[in-house]
């Protein structure tokens, strides 16, 4: 393999182990050397002549400040499981079922007055005067016997959440680290001068790596092995809660959010469910919070000479890239740990300078999964490929600036296939970013348009990795699209009220019934159902996806079946007879593998075109309406065959030809065409090898590509 050159890879380096970093810094050409979690650069590391990042993670590195000002930690607020009367006095102990290394009951008196009890079987609050607390317990007077009461209180997170998973998981000994609230006072002064006294005494450091800001995405662990965790929601807000904010929001907002805004019925406001507006409101309090105090750190970094990063993970609530204060704070640079190609576009879309993605397999003993990675069973090397190729095909539509790793890096030691499998991407990283910087890919002339609750505040993501995601349909949808060459918008069902389809092709909505994805009771609007039909009547194209526009109320499942020419049965069909099922052969090829998820999708329109049924239900149809399209999928799963289907479906709805991006004539075959360097990037997407023909305006070429392997054709 040829030499690396020295630029855009960031390495973990360790103090204890100078010749492995300077050796893999070589290696991989990396021209930046970090810090991670539980490490440290010698001198003769930082001395190297290599620029130098510093992790810090300023909530979580004052355990002393934290212990003599206790009630500077941050909190939460939980609820008791539910428990059922059997007479009419109930005790409940909040904190069953937690994890009580990670919360501890706050019982002040400036947090029991936000303490609430709730008969959960009639859904009612119970006065104040019902219910009476003492040590750790609640009592309730005069219940209602076989009733389910719960108590919702605020507790203290006694354990920062990402040092309790690297204990829990990684078997990390060290202190376990607090977590402080930059809303207090106190807290917030100590936190500034901690800053700058920390960047004098790090001379050597060039790039301050915020690791992230102050509140962590929620993570509430769980007493019982059987569900270690019990809520993780990588956009929640849950955990920036205080009664100092609650006061604060008040003073502001005019009027008091209660325990119950967070609590949402025991189910917190996940992001996976449409916010109320209280949470909206809250949201943007938080964020302003977020970006007045992330500047003031950021002015400080400055005015020592250095440029500030921050990591798009971890304790990054509030901050918000897409949001309108982002920009405010002005980072130098953004980083982003990747597992798939949606989160490389989420990173590379963001207002910043510099975007950087930190690779994984995490060089840790285990995987977030559990796994072995870098340990007996481990195979490093095909994980970090299985990455590379989601990540590679998302890089040849958007790059980014530069790529790294993090962790231990004595840890690679064993493994030289992982050492070699990093050189190789590392150098085929260079190489796009390189005819990205000479002009951009082709792309066709088509807009999606990825409609849910949150718009372009959620753009490329859910809420968390595809690993935790995997389940919902649209961050498969988003997997798909991260590679193909279209442009893709990200709206809120405001943007098309406001008249925001103009220059949407196709239009995409994809969820499950009540979801922030699908929409919820946001189609019980006429203005919204009255856009879309317009929309397509007039020319554009729809597809939804599990259970679009799904509603209760209206005379349809589907806010839109009129649309799709098919409607969801749950039920309320029972004595009308349907129409009959016939398929008619798809204009392209359809595979077995596509996504079949529904068993109740009926038939409404007899001028539907059934594509693919099973067992004589529709999974995937056309109707037309007027001079547009629109196609319902009962699901969909991202693999590169399908992914290839969807960009097929685009075209045959729009009547582009693809012959302007670059084509193959094998559907495990991915192409960029690069007009500036006529140079096609031609990726094979499968486990065997593949002869193939590549077209695109400068003439044809033939292409034999190894399994997985990635080439860079000239065509002149």
């Amino acid at each position: 393999m040829q030499q690396s050159i020295r630029a855009d890879f960031t390495l973990p380096g360790e103090a204890g182990y100078e010749q492995l970093t300077l050796d893999l810094a070589r290696r991989w050409g990396a021209d930046v050397i970090r810090d991670s979690d539980g490490t440290h650069l010698s001198p003769e590391i930082t001395s190297a002549g290599y620029r130098v990042y510093s992790t810090i993670c300023i909530i979580r590195q004052h355990n002393e400040f934290a212990s003599a000002h206790p009630d500077a930690q941050q909190q939460t607020f939980l609820s008791s499981d539910p428990v059922t009367a059997v007479s009419d006095t109930l005790t409940i102990h909040p904190l069953d079922g937690y994890f009580t290394e990670q919360f501890e009951l706050n019982d002040s008196a400036e947090a029991l007055p936000y303490w609430q009890v709730w008969d959960r079987t009639e859904n009612t609050l119970l006065p104040r005067d019902a219910w009476s607390y003492q040590d750790g317990t609640v009592t309730i007077s005069n219940c209602r016997p076989w009733h389910r009461y719960t108590v919702s209180f605020l507790c203290w997170r006694i354990w920062e959440e990402i040092n309790m998973y690297n204990h829990t998981t990684n078997s990390w000994t060290s202190e376990h680290l607090r977590q402080l609230d930059p809303r207090h006072p106190l807290a917030w002064e100590y936190l500034k001068q901690w800053l700058e006294r920390w960047c004098c005494e790090n001379p050597e450091t060039n790039v301050v790596r915020l690791t992230s800001l102050f509140y962590n995405f929620v993570w509430i662990f769980g007493s019982d092995v059987r569900r270690k965790s019990r809520f993780v929601d990588w956009a929640s807000y849950d955990f920036t809660v205080s009664p100092a904010a609650l006061h604060a929001f008040e003073a502001e907002y005019g009027y008091a959010l209660t325990a119950e805004d967070f609590i949402h019925l025991g189910k917190l406001q996940a992001t996976h469910r449409p916010p109320t507006r209280a949470k909206l409101d809250y949201m943007s309090f938080t964020q302003r919070f977020v970006a007045e105090k992330a500047k003031a750190l950021v002015d400080i970094i400055h005015a020592h000479g250095k440029q500030a990063y921050v990591f798009y993970d971890d304790s990054w609530v509030g901050m918000e890239p897409y949001g309108k204060h982002f920009t405010s704070i002005g980072f130098d640079g953004l980083i982003k740990c990747v597992f798939s190609g949606f989160e490389c576009r989420l990173c590379a879309g963001v207002d910043v300078p510099v975007h950087e993605l930190r690779f994984h397999p995490y060089l840790f003993p285990v995987g977030l999964g559990g796994l072995p990675t870098f340990m007996d069973g481990g195979h490093s090397e095909k994980d970090a490929m299985d990455y590379w190729l989601h990540v590679r095909r998302a890089l040849a539509r958007k790059c980014v600036d530069r790529i790294g790793l993090g962790g231990y890096l004595h840890l690679t030691e064993g493994f030289p296939a992982f050492v070699d499998t990093i050189t190789e991407i590392s150098d085929q990283f260079r190489a796009i970013k390189a005819l990205h910087t000479n002009g951009a890919p082709a792309v066709l002339p088509l807009t999606v348009g990825v409609l849910h609750v949150w718009g372009a505040l959620r753009s490329w993501t859910l809420s968390g990795h595809f690993h935790e995601t995997s389940n919902h349909v649209l961050i498969h949808v988003l997997e798909a699209l991260s590679g193909l060459p279209v442009n893709v918008r990200f709206l809120s069902f405001d943007d098309v009220i406001g008249g925001g389809l103009q220059d949407v092709d196709v239009l995409l909505n994809a969820g499950q019934a009540g979801d922030a994805w699908s929409g919820g009771e946001v189609w019980q609007h006429p203005s919204l159902i009255a856009e879309i039909t317009r929309f397509v009547y007039e020319g554009g194209h729809l597809i939804g996806i599990d259970e679009p526009s799904a509603v209760h109320g209206l005379d349809t499942c589907l806010a839109l079946a009129h649309l799709f020419g098919v409607d969801l049965d749950n039920g309320e069909y029972a004595c009308h007879i349907p129409f009959d099922v016939e398929t008619v052969p798809a204009p392209f090829d359809i595979p077995e593998s596509f996504g079949i998820r529904k068993t109740n999708v009926r038939l409404i329109q007899p001028d539907t075109d059934v594509w693919m049924a099973q067992g004589g239900i529709p999974q995937f149809t056309h109707h037309a309406f007027g001079k547009g399209h629109a196609l319902y999928m009962s699901g969909f799963t991202y693999s590169p065959l399908n992914a290839h289907m969807f960009l097929q479906t685009l075209i045959h709805l729009t009547g582009i030809s693809q012959t302007s991006t670059g084509t193959s004539d094998h559907p495990e075959i991915e192409t960029a065409w690069f007009p500036a360097d006529r140079t096609m990037i031609v990726m094979n997407d499968a486990d065997h090898p593949i002869c193939t023909e590549v077209t695109c305006p400068a003439g044809r070429a033939s292409v034999e590509l190894a399994p997985f392997e990635l080439k860079f054709v000239t065509i002149c």
